[in-house]
């Protein structure tokens, strides 16, 4: 294998296209064209994390969280993150970030947490604006319905799995009255006009709304088009998404929170709970590190509690007092750290024993003991 096939992999899996704007994923450091054996894989990309993988011979580092998230001029050893690469370097292992590319994923983070913890029949509690539908309807003189078409494909529009340009019409006859002021394409101010028009009907990602409307209206003949965009319902599959939602058997907080504790890796921190400890829990939401931008979509969901990290003070007392879900603080190292058995089978299944991988055990919470 060489590190291209790897990464290629990786990134098939965890495309660096869904990651947010601001952050910086894909490969860091390494020579494509060079030969990899050995894989290992961790949450944060620290030198003690590089100096573990120099020491076993890792090839290539994979890692969740960015190395260099800001921008930089330099990397020398006066610098931890310096330090970092240069342990790496020295070392000939390539770096590579999957962050909230995998976060998102189906098969990432969220997804890793909630199965670890063994919450079933998972969805997105925030799915992806591109896996949320509206159906765009225009009408259009026959004349012209080939190239709105032809304008709604390119845009986007009618994608449906793997095919494209899909759309359906119907024929039907236009109707309306030029006023003064109009310049119409097809007939005269001041008189009823009678066309023969086709209703073009067609699937649009959610997140390509205005892209796809700005190309019918640049492409329809009339100064004012009718068409019209309707939200379709949320499917609820398991796609990509923020978050995942799902069904564990009916415990309580308390019991539940145990269980939480027990699963993941033992850190200072441990499980943080906020709530009834006698409430019932059969709906959990969860989410993979920081998971303050979640709380308003989990309120709007029927889970019974929400398990995330790195919850501000003012936030949850808040959702608290809402009287939403409760809530179960736990490590942000120790809930990403799920993830990491699930990206190193998925690598093991796709390359056999051609490369040889590893989950990296050191626990690299930056809290390190309670006085």
């Amino acid at each position: 294998m060489l590190l291209k096939d790897v990464v290629d992999l990786i990134h098939g899996w965890y495309p660096p296209g869904t990651a947010d704007g601001w952050d910086r994923v894909g490969l860091v450091y390494g020579d494509d064209a060079s030969p990899v054996g050995k894989v290992m894989f961790a949450v944060d990309p620290t030198r003690e994390v590089a100096l573990q993988a120099a020491e076993w011979g890792a090839d290539l580092l994979v890692v969740h969280h960015p190395l260099f998230l800001k921008p930089v001029h330099a990397f020398t050893t006066s610098t931890p993150k310096g330090r970092t690469l240069s342990v790496l370097s020295a070392a000939g292992c390539a770096l590579l970030t999957a962050h909230t590319n995998a976060d998102q994923a189906v098969g990432g983070v969220s997804e890793a947490l909630a199965t670890a913890l063994g919450v079933t029949g998972l969805a997105p509690v925030a799915p992806r604006s591109n896996d949320l539908l509206d159906k765009l309807t225009v009408f259009v003189p026959a004349t012209h319905a080939d190239a709105v078409r032809a304008a709604l494909a390119e845009a986007g529009a009618g994608r449906i799995g793997d095919y494209d340009s899909a759309s359906f019409s119907t024929p039907g006859e236009g109707r309306f009255r030029p006023l003064e002021g109009a310049n119409p394409a097809i007939g005269s101010v001041g008189r009823i006009e009678v066309v023969d028009e086709v209703r073009v009907e067609a699937v649009v990602a959610r997140g390509l709304r205005a892209r796809v409307v700005a190309a019918v209206l640049a492409t329809h003949p009339y100064e004012e088009p009718a068409y019209d965009v309707v939200e379709l319902a949320d499917p609820g599959t398991a796609g990509t998404g923020a978050g995942r939602i799902g069904d564990v058997e009916e415990t309580t907080l308390l019991a539940f929170a145990a269980h939480v504790g027990a699963v993941l890796p033992s850190t200072v921190q441990g499980v943080l709970v906020g709530g009834d400890p006698d409430r019932v829990v059969r709906r959990v939401a969860v989410a993979g590190g920081a998971g303050d931008f979640l709380l308003e979509d989990v309120l709007r969901t029927d889970a019974d509690v929400y398990v995330t990290s790195d919850l501000r003070h003012h936030p949850a007392g808040e959702f608290l007092e809402k009287g939403g879900p409760a809530l179960v603080g736990v490590s942000h190292w120790a809930a990403e750290w799920t993830w990491l058995p699930v990206v190193e089978a998925r690598l093991r299944d796709a390359v056999g024993d051609t490369v040889e991988t590893r989950v990296s055990t050191l626990n690299t919470d930056p809290w390190h003991f309670r006085p």
